[in-house]
């Protein structure tokens, strides 16, 4: 069974920072396209970060600039640095992998149980 599990999630200051981790088991991250998402309620889903098998990225235009993805094959951990949070960044994060189309935009075959991020 493919099991994604998120870390980091917690309150910040507006300008602060959060580094959230998501280990996956049952699946390897340098096989597929991997990415962050988020959901506030009432809202809908949003893409926030993809990384391809070879490490290209792509971002939200919400939060370029401010988050990084990267991940650790070794540990097969994915991870999303967020820096200069915003109130409007408060959400619950997920984590996915399987994502096609490979962009922040795209869907996905794996999701983790979210973190929640609250900025104010």
């Amino acid at each position: 069974d493919v099991q994604l599990v998120e870390s980091g999630g917690g309150s910040a200051q507006v300008g602060g920072s959060l580094k959230l981790s998501c280990a996956a088991s049952g699946l390897t991250y340098r096989s597929y396209c991997t990415g962050w998402f988020r959901q506030a309620p009432g809202k809908e889903r949003e893409g926030v970060a993809t990384i391809d098998r070879r490490g290209s990225t792509t971002y939200a235009d919400s939060v370029k600039g401010r988050f990084t993805i990267s991940k650790d094959n070794a540990k097969n951990t994915l991870y999303l640095q967020m820096n200069s949070l915003e109130p409007e960044d408060t959400s619950m994060y997920y984590c996915a992998a399987d994502v096609w189309p490979c962009d922040y935009d795209g869907r996905y075959n794996y999701r983790g149980q979210g973190t929640q991020v609250t900025v104010s």
